[in-house]
């Protein structure tokens, strides 16, 4: 007959009967979850805080760069309507550059895959012009975007 190990748990078990030092209250197991969840929700609570901190900080500066926005806009109403013009320009611009890109990496991804020299010369040949012109475009299309209702200022 062989010994099989069980994994029910036994019914005797060893209690310490040595005689100790001045006894301590006992603390179970529930006034230790207790103090445990307590801790993380005062952590929790104090995480909170800071994130609504954060929040409210950048929340500031965020309305405060829109009402510059818009005082400028109203300031140069002709230079906004500029922007405007060419932002959607460049737009165009850009549509035909992507197409221009995406045929160069058709017709060159096997050759970009298998050495780097081919991918980095792509990379230096279109990736810094690519960069500043979206850069202009999105500083025309901030310059010369139409105010919200919530965010104009009221006259």
């Amino acid at each position: 007959m062989s010994h099989e190990s069980r994994s029910t748990t036994p019914i005797f078990t060893q209690v310490d009967v040595t005689p100790a030092g001045p006894t301590a209250q006992p603390v179970t197991s529930f006034d230790g979850h207790a103090r445990l969840l307590q801790g993380i929700l005062a952590a929790q609570d104090r995480n909170n805080e800071l994130l609504e901190e954060l929040v409210n900080t950048m929340g500031a500066a965020h309305k405060q760069r829109i009402n510059e926005l818009n005082q400028w806009k109203q300031s140069n109403p002709d230079l906004a309507r500029s922007c405007r013009q060419a932002a959607e320009a460049l737009s165009r611009v850009q549509v035909e550059y992507l197409d221009t890109i995406t045929d160069e990496i058709n017709d060159s991804a096997d050759g970009m895959m298998e050495g780097e020299f081919m991918l980095n010369e792509f990379v230096d040949r279109f990736g810094p012009r690519l960069a500043y012109l979206n850069g202009v475009i999105q500083v025309l299309a901030q310059l010369s975007s139409i105010p919200t209702p919530t965010s104009a200022p009221q006259q």
